[in-house]
Order: C-alpha cells, then sequence, then structure tokens
C-alpha cells in the first residue's frame, strides 16, 4: 500500500446517534470514490426523549453495526472497482463515549479478524475534510496551496467551533462555544416551543413558511456577536426564548403565526452570529479559505447568508461546503481522514482509546 495506488478503506462511525459505515476508494489520481456509504439512523428513537440518550444509542449501535457492515460490503462487492479492504478507520472522539467504545471494540475485532491496519480518528477533522469529496478537489501541494490557510466552521449539535487550518492535521481552534452549541440550541429552543426533534430542520422548515408579514414583532439577542474574539455563547438565546415564549398568552403560543415568527428569528440569530464570527476570523487570518462542516451547516438559510457575505465582502476568498448528505454524521468523512492520516504516518494502532473530549489542536 502506497501512494502510487489505490487504497480502498472500510469506516465506522458510532459518535452519537448514527450508526454509519462507508467503504471508500482513494484512487491513485488524487480523488475519491464513495463504493457504499451507509446510516442507521435512530432519531425515532430518541425523539421521544428530545434528545438523545449515550446507553439507549450504545444498545442500538450494537444490535446495528453488524447488520450495516453485511450490507455496505454486499453494496461495496456489486461496483467493479471494488477488490479488497486495505484498511479499517473508526470514530475515536471527540463524541459519546458509549457510543465511540461500541464502533472502536467493533473495529478493533473486525481489523483483527481480517488482519488489517487500524486508524483512529478526530470526528471534527473529519467533518473538515469531507469536503474533499464531491468538490473535484485533490488533495496536492499545489491544490491546497490555493486553499491554506483556511478557517474552517464546524458547527453540530455538540460543538461550534472556529478553527484555523494550516495544513491537513495542522490545526488551531481560535473560537469555540463557552456553553451551548448551535445545534444543541436549535433543540432546546424547538422544545420550548413544543416542536420535535431534532430542533434544527423542524425550526428551518417553520421559518421557510412564515409570510411576510410580522404580528408579534420578536426580537432575540445576538449573544457575543460583537466581541472581539472568535467565541460563541448561545446558552443566554435559549433563555431568551423562553423568556419571549413566556411573555405571551396561551392563546398566542399555540398559534401557528407566533411558532414561524419565532423559528424564523431563532434560526436568524443563530446564523447571524456564526457568519459574523467567520467572515471576522478570516479577514483577522488572512483565509484564502473558508471550509464548513458539521449537521448544522446543512441548514440552507446559513449556507445561502454566507455564501452572499463571502461575495460581498471577501469575494477572493474560496468557499467549500459539504452536500447536505455529507453535513450530518457520515463514515464517509472517517475514511477520508483515515487515508490522510496513513498517507502521513503509515502507522496502525493496535489500542485505541475512546476520547469523548477529543481535541484537533
Amino acid at each position: 500500500m502506497n501512494k502510487s495506488k489505490d487504497l480502498t478503506i472500510l469506516a465506522i462511525e458510532t459518535s452519537c446517534d448514527d450508526t454509519a459505515i462507508s467503504i471508500i476508494k482513494a484512487k491513485a489520481n488524487g480523488f475519491f470514490e464513495i463504493l457504499a456509504n451507509l446510516v442507521s439512523s435512530q432519531i425515532d428513537l430518541h425523539r421521544q426523549y428530545g434528545g438523545v440518550y449515550p446507553f439507549l444509542a450504545k444498545r442500538e449501535h450494537q444490535k446495528n453495526l453488524p447488520i450495516v457492515y453485511k450490507k455496505a460490503l454486499a453494496v461495496a462487492k456489486k461496483k467493479k472497482n471494488f477488490k479488497k479492504i486495505d484498511l479499517i478507520a473508526v470514530t475515536a472522539g471527540p463524541g459519546l463515549e458509549p457510543c465511540l467504545w461500541t464502533g472502536i471494540n467493533f473495529a478493533q475485532d473486525l481489523a483483527k479478524k481480517e488482519n488489517l491496519p487500524l486508524i483512529p480518528v478526530n470526528h471534527i477533522e473529519a467533518h473538515i475534510l469531507i469536503n474533499f469529496i464531491g468538490q473535484n478537489l485533490k488533495p496536492t501541494k499545489s491544490e491546497l496551496k490555493k486553499l491554506l490557510p483556511a478557517v474552517c466552521l464546524v458547527v453540530s449539535g455538540g460543538h461550534t467551533q472556529l478553527i484555523l487550518m494550516k495544513d491537513i492535521g495542522s490545526y488551531k481552534i481560535i473560537g469555540e462555544t463557552r456553553d451551548d452549541a448551535a445545534g444543541e440550541c436549535f433543540d432546546k429552543a424547538a422544545r420550548i416551543l413544543g416542536l420535535d426533534y431534532p430542533g434544527g430542520p423542524i425550526i428551518a422548515a417553520k421559518a421557510i413558511t412564515l409570510d411576510a408579514k410580522n404580528k408579534y414583532n420578536i426580537r432575540l439577542p445576538r449573544p457575543m456577536i460583537s466581541s472581539k474574539d472568535y467565541d460563541f455563547s448561545f446558552s443566554g438565546l435559549k433563555t431568551a426564548v423562553l423568556y419571549e415564549f413566556k411573555s405571551r398568552s396561551t392563546r398566542d403560543r399555540k398559534t401557528k403565526k407566533y411558532i414561524q415568527e419565532m423559528a424564523k428569528e431563532i434560526q436568524a440569530a443563530i446564523v447571524e452570529v456564526l457568519i459574523k464570527k467567520t467572515i471576522k476570523a478570516a479577514k483577522d487570518y488572512n483565509a484564502k479559505a473558508i471550509i464548513l462542516g458539521g449537521g448544522v451547516t446543512a441548514n440552507k438559510e446559513l449556507r445561502k447568508q454566507l455564501t452572499e457575505k463571502i461575495k460581498k465582502e471577501i469575494p477572493k476568498v474560496k468557499y467549500l461546503i459539504p452536500e447536505p448528505k455529507y453535513s450530518t454524521d457520515n463514515a464517509a468523512m472517517t475514511g477520508l481522514t483515515a487515508y490522510f492520516s496513513w498517507l502521513k504516518k503509515k502507522k496502525t494502532w493496535k489500542k485505541i482509546e475512546a476520547n469523548a473530549n477529543l481535541r484537533i489542536d
């Protein structure tokens, strides 16, 4: 296995409530091909609790992993380019520790059985590097030179971070949330409004259906939007949503119009803060690119407004954002990241520890 040959990677991702397995081919020409990319979601199971229960998620991973593995292998074997698995990748953190351990144990058993190299992957780095799939990008020195340094916004249910990317494998966190992550804020705000889980997609859907006329004139705060640093704080926004909701009559709270206006303002507040901080960081660090990753980046309003802002204020800066199906947790991003790690270190790990708080820097 060397740089001149294709490399087929089996990747496993169980950092939260999605059981994901992917088989990707890293090609000698610098591009990547997805041979299989399966995700078994637990949303319906956790919806009744309004959030993810780690040990319930762990149990489901244990049940689903063998099934998803067999299905992924069957899908890959139907492709002409599939020959054999060359190495195995697994998410080691950050995430929910019981869930991480389930994926790690499965990967270690499989690597031992098949006598294959095993590579641990940082989940946050994977959210960044997934941008090399579907963007017609080669991770060559000449291509990277056009993109680096880059400012990366990784935003999900558990993380909201601004990361300075100097090279693949070289990162520095320049800003992060001091309390709730943006996705977590969406979930908690949705719960206050009596909406379903997960909150982000539901709030986005409600906001889209709102007509142009505002009846309730709701205005929520934009926490830390004018601070000189690149940090975030969404706990205060969640509290403001609660106070605004409680200030209304029982009748108003239940009206379709009120819920729509609240949804629009919640989304607007979160999106505005994310964009302001990202643009500021890109300017301050003379970034050549802005790279997005994480489940919240599937939000259409965030994508639309950030695209417009970049074109208006920093048009020379490149903008990379994954397809929505690769924004949320998947194993293709795990396999892709393992490939870069393998190229650099050519090292296999016999023992991998789950690290719920694993940092990227």
